[in-house]
């Protein structure tokens, strides 16, 4: 039986997951699969069609017309609707309700199908709950963490917004409806790495050497 070639990625927003999981990604000639995206893709749509973020049946039922896939690029990333995804994903209005559309059990149950099968033949896959729940067979499992303050920088950064105050009251009000809705689950085999004081490159660096031990297959 083949190997699952999944690495999974797990880690709160700022935390460098979406840097380090593209980087992996890139080096390693895998796609590259942003579940995020597609949270914040059924937000968008549940947004302009009056979707209530409070009707889990209804959100399903949206959910299970969106249509994702992987690009042909290099790497492969997520499509949306056979498209890139729109910078209209990272708006505030989106970020203010993702976490709501997140919460339901029966949207997270479409989302771990569509996950799996974008990543069944293998990838760098990232987001929340990947190694816990989505590929708990994953041969290597990170999970990224970060000070508040370097969390805040880089959000800021991503954003390119003029404000961090802006950015770290929304940071919080993010993790703080999280922790109510969908609270992290750690998988007991995650090997945890703190990237407050780890540049780029050394975080890369360090996976990489974690990626090869563990699925030294890649590198043949």
């Amino acid at each position: 039986m083949t190997r699952l070639r999944v690495i999974a990625i797990d880690g709160a927003a700022g935390s460098g997951k979406s840097t380090l999981a593209r980087g992996l990604a890139e080096a390693l000639r895998l796609p590259y699969v942003n579940t995020g995206i597609m949270y914040r893709a059924l937000t968008l749509a549940a947004l302009d069609t009056g979707v209530d973020p409070d009707d889990g049946n209804a959100l399903a039922e949206l959910m299970s017309r969106l249509r994702f896939g992987l690009s042909d690029d290099d790497p492969p990333e997520i499509e949306v609707e056979g498209a890139r995804p729109s910078p209209s994903l990272m708006s505030e209005r989106v970020e203010a309700e993702v976490s709501h559309v997140a919460r339901h059990p029966q949207v997270r149950a479409l989302m771990r199908e569509g996950q799996r099968r974008l990543g069944a033949p293998g990838g760098v896959v990232e987001g929340r709950d990947i190694g816990s729940v989505v590929f708990p067979d994953a041969p290597v499992k990170l999970y990224l963490t970060a000070e508040p303050r370097t969390r805040v920088e880089r959000r800021a950064e991503q954003r390119g917004a003029v404000d961090p105050i802006d950015v770290e009251e929304a940071l919080h009000r993010r993790d703080a409806r999280d922790a109510r809705v969908n609270p992290f689950e750690t998988a007991p085999d995650a090997i945890v790495l703190d990237t407050s004081d780890r540049t780029v490159d050394d975080t890369l660096e360090v996976a990489v050497a974690i990626v090869r031990d563990r699925m030294p297959e890649l590198f043949a």
